[in-house]
């Protein structure tokens, strides 16, 4: 895959990545391209935010504690009763600084009873300033330098460790970290590997993403090669969008490496932007909760999604999945 395909498939094929490269073709081109994905965008955009489907309506804001990342949590903590929150650490499209780029999906991990973290301020979705134009590869081949990195992410589960500790915050002692997961979109994904070898990780969701083969990653600002695949120490899903989705070999070839750990990848034919931008963030955020259930709680139901010959993915037609070190 070359750098320039990866720029001109990923604006046509991502309505959530912010600063996604345009390819070095002709100005006509780049032109067309760029305005197919503001389109796309300010359909994102304008879509209202949603509460999720979960028992605890959710709510997206920027803590004072934790002003440059978005949180998402159940909007009244009071009707959690002793119930405490899991934790998901985020790491966004574009390794941008728009910390609202998942919006619906986190609100609606975080509606089952999740504090969800992602870096980067509201940047996009009602009441957001108008996004920037997308950025173009420089001479260099190479695409823009990212605006979060995975230590963005890891600052988010410091937070949450302290927050669970400081008196006056409205997670004071309501946080279960012994459930905390790392996840992360298209170059998030990357972030979320690199976050993942935290031995307070529990678990591991990939979307739309994989480590470049070695000595070919186009991304400046973000340092992760095959080995790190070595470093994981919890169960991983790899979520992919299909043949289709950019990320497709690179996250296939992750998995094929993977032989430490239980792991699994999913395919839902719908390309690179998976369904991010559906209300509630479509299938693909029922199949990340349901993972996190099981891994940080035991659900048994929920692992009946990804557990046996029968399995809830490995009998839906509209997925195609392939396992290793689950039963």
């Amino acid at each position: 895959m070359t750098h320039s395909f990866l720029a001109r498939a990923a604006l046509i094929a991502s309505t959530l990545l912010a600063g996604t490269a345009i390819a070095q073709a002709s100005p006509q081109a780049n032109a067309d391209l760029a305005r197919q994905a503001a389109a796309q965008r300010a359909i994102y955009a304008a879509m209202p935010d949603t509460p999720g489907t979960g028992p605890f309506p959710a709510i997206k804001e920027v803590s004072p504690s934790l002003p440059d990342h978005v949180i998402y949590h159940p909007a009244d903590l009071a009707a959690l009763g002793g119930r405490k929150l899991g934790v998901l650490v985020w790491g966004n499209g574009g390794c941008s600084d728009d910390g609202a780029s998942a919006r619906l999906h986190l609100a609606e991990i975080a509606s089952h009873g999740y504090l969800a973290i992602a870096p980067g301020l509201i940047r996009s979705g009602p009441g957001a300033p108008p996004p920037a134009p997308p950025q173009g590869m420089d001479v260099s081949g190479k695409l823009p330098p990212v605006k979060t990195t995975a230590a963005d992410v890891t600052r988010s589960i410091d937070w949450a460790y302290a927050e669970n500790e400081r008196r006056g915050s409205p997670f004071y002692h309501r946080l279960d970290l012994n459930r905390l997961a790392v996840a992360g979109h298209s170059c998030g994904g990357l972030q979320a590997l690199q976050v993942a070898a935290d031995p307070r990780v529990h678990a591991v969701v990939i979307h739309n993403s994989g480590i470049f083969a070695d000595g070919s990653n186009p991304i400046r600002g973000i340092q992760v090669d095959k080995s790190i695949l070595k470093k994981l120490h919890t169960p991983i899903l790899y979520i992919l969008g299909g043949p289709t989705d950019i990320a497709y070999p690179n996250g296939m070839d992750d998995f094929a490496r993977i032989d430490t750990v239980p792991a699994m990848v999913a395919n839902l034919p719908v390309g690179h932007g998976a369904t991010f931008a559906r209300p509630n963030g479509g299938p693909v955020a029922q199949v990340a909760l349901k993972w996190l259930d099981w891994q940080l709680s035991g659900d048994k139901e929920a692992a009946k999604t990804f557990v046996g010959k029968d399995c809830g993915l490995c009998t839906d037609p509209a997925w195609t999945v392939e396992r290793k070190r689950i039963g």
